[in-house]
């Protein structure tokens, strides 16, 4: 196992094309692939802040006929590091991204942490990097 990597981890999303705007402009990924699946009705783009080979994504799945889903009570957040919390959060808002919790401690600890929400109310988490 100690040749295993993450790969990347997979959201279904509601509508494509906003969800790579919110992950490519908003939080500043690439786009690394994005491939239609016509016979399944699918399509698959992978997105993150390096290649797939060296570091892991996230898979945005859009399902042609869906147009939003439950999220469940199982599923956490994504986790971003950060070099400047505060700055990110005013500017993530000041492009219209909805910012649940404000920069600050986190409850029980000293490490600063956010969380924005993408736009089909996935919650990820910023963390202030050291």
């Amino acid at each position: 196992m100690a040749d295993w990597r993450f790969l990347h981890t997979m959201i279904r999303v509601g509508n494509l094309d906003r969800s790579i705007d919110f992950y490519t402009r908003l939080l500043g990924m690439k786009l690394l692939r994005r491939t239609d699946y016509p016979e399944g009705r699918f399509t698959l783009a992978f997105v993150g802040y390096g290649e797939e080979a060296s570091s892991t994504v996230v898979e945005l799945t859009f399902n042609w006929d869906t147009e939003s889903y439950d999220l469940g009570g199982g599923f956490g957040h994504l986790a971003l590091g950060v070099p400047d919390i505060y700055k990110a959060c005013a500017d993530l808002a000041a492009a219209g991204a909805k910012i649940t919790r404000a920069p600050g401690p986190m409850k029980h600890g000293s490490t600063i942490i956010a969380f924005v929400e993408d736009p089909d109310g996935y919650k990820i988490e910023l963390i202030q990097a050291k």
